[in-house]
């Protein structure tokens, strides 16, 4: 998470009218497929879209990664393909987004954005590619134009709202501008993509297989995900690409013989050099957004540490941390800013509280830091909710703020819990925040006697430590490790 709390709705509500505006109307001839499509947005409007979204997004999502040399291989391959594509002299930029979900989306104009945690899930250069070759799909096939034109953002109907007003939304809030992109696609443009994908893998020559074997990573990692939070078999992350993309393998295999088959001679497939462009890379949270480990979230960069009650399952984004627990019950973290010489408990009534019946008002000092907290019960989607408010003063102008969220009837039990929650909140030093390491991709060559089992040990995570091996590795269940093969590892460490 990031100190300051981002707002959304200029993003999104300047997007939506941006995307509203009468532009040029009529037929237009579609520069990727050669039929004629309706086209209310010139290339030039779509350029100017994505150029204007592109760094809010990129924002959102967490920053960019800055490793120059990941970065530049990352755009290397996108404009190799770029460049086989119907629109070879389009400025195409490729942004590795600062993010554990396992997504990629496309802009208007060439910006496409493929997530730290996609490159962390997939295992070769081919798979990659034919992420990056998807995604450019979208672009030449001018889908997002196509969509407008269609009237489907009119139809979205977005609002965002406060934190204090809706939970689903909050907990959705990181991924909803790549949904406002994404998710309505139709399945003939998602089809269209695939074909399109296909075509330009086939002309840099890449195994064009790959797609169908990344999938079955993701198919895996959302199950393994799915088990983590004790969701039922077969939900799918809705962060995800799959479900931003919604496709199959049969699908995949439709779109290649669509586009002309598969590659006929030796395809690049790139397992071993893509492994190790990506060894070092940061797994799971980054210590510029904070660490979930387990119980506790840190963050060493902001040097704050603080513990949720047991049964609940801790999830980071760029823009804040939830936690959610049995009975309905979620706690929400942020921070947001004010004058050091403002009150504690005149910022929670009259500013995050503002507009709510505050109740139980009082003053706190947490681990020697002022702080103030009030009590309301707000009626949401959900029903009628208790709030509980803390606001604690940071360093200069920083504030950092939990929301106990609970049913009327579970206040009074999660009482404590909560209350053991905020006073955890605490500053640690330099040298504490040190201590918690990054975890990262490490290569491993399997010598005699590793199995897949001794290496999953040896990963730093609480449960399901052979699933998150496998899944890692694109390895199915029962498969065995092969002598001499590259595999990856998740390791603490700098």
């Amino acid at each position: 998470m990031i100190p300051m709390r981002l707002s959304f709705t200029g993003l999104i509500t300047g997007l939506v009218l941006a995307l509203a505006l009468p532009a040029l109307s009529g037929c237009a001839t579609n520069p990727a497929t050669g039929g004629q499509m309706l086209s209310f947005m010139s290339p030039k409007e779509e350029a100017r879209l994505g150029a204007t979204e592109h760094p809010k997004l990129v924002s959102a999502f967490g920053g960019e990664v800055l490793d120059p040399a990941l970065v530049k291989y990352v755009d290397d391959i996108g404009q190799k393909l770029a460049r086989k594509s119907e629109l070879p002299d389009l400025k195409f930029t490729f942004t590795i987004i600062d993010s554990d979900i396992v997504n990629a989306f496309a802009l208007p104009g060439g910006f496409i954005h493929v997530s730290r945690g996609l490159l962390a899930l997939a295992n070769s250069e081919a798979e990659l590619a034919g992420v990056l070759a998807h995604e450019i799909g979208h672009v030449t096939a001018r889908h997002a134009a196509q969509r407008h034109s269609q009237s489907v953002l009119a139809g979205l109907g977005i609002n965002v709202i406060g934190v204090l007003t809706g939970i689903r939304e909050a907990a959705n809030l990181a991924g909803s501008v790549a949904e406002l992109y994404l998710k309505s696609y139709s399945r003939e443009h998602e089809f269209e993509a695939d074909t399109l994908g296909v075509r330009y893998l086939r002309r840099a020559g890449y195994d064009s297989r790959a797609v169908a074997n990344f999938l079955a990573s993701l198919r895996a990692h959302s199950q393994l995900e799915a088990k983590l939070q004790g969701l039922p078999e077969g939900t799918v992350d809705q962060r995800n690409w799959m479900a931003t993309h919604p496709r199959t393998v049969d699908r995949v295999e439709r779109a290649a013989q669509a586009a002309g088959g598969t590659n006929s001679s030796a395809p690049i497939t790139g397992h071993q050099v893509y492994l190790k462009k990506i060894d070092g890379l940061i797994y799971g949270n980054s210590p510029r957004h904070g660490f979930v480990r387990g119980r506790d979230f840190l963050h060493p960069d902001l040097r704050f540490r603080f513990r949720v009650p047991d049964g609940f399952e801790l999830t980071n984004t760029p823009e804040r941390v939830m936690a959610k627990g049995p009975r309905n019950a979620i706690i929400i973290f942020d921070g947001a800013s004010a004058a050091p010489s403002r009150n504690m408990l005149e910022y929670l009534i009259n500013t995050w509280g503002r507009g709510i019946r505050l109740t139980n008002r009082e003053e706190l000092t947490i681990n020697g830091k002022p702080a103030a907290m009030g009590l309301a019960r707000v009626h949401t989607r959900a029903g009628q909710r208790d709030y509980r408010l803390v606001a604690i003063r940071g360093d200069g102008e920083q504030i950092w703020r939990f929301l106990f969220v609970t049913p009327p009837s579970e206040t009074a039990a999660y009482s404590r819990q909560f209350s053991d929650t905020r006073q955890s909140f605490r500053t640690v030093s330099n040298r504490e925040a040190a201590a918690w390491p990054a975890q990262r991709i490490r290569l491993h060559q399997v010598r005699a006697g590793d199995t897949v089992e001794s290496l999953a040990a040896r990963e730093p995570f609480e449960k399901l430590k052979v699933e998150h091996f496998r899944v890692l590795n694109g390895l199915s269940p029962g498969e065995p490790l092969k002598l001499g093969d590259t595999v990856k590892l998740v390791l603490e460490g700098p």
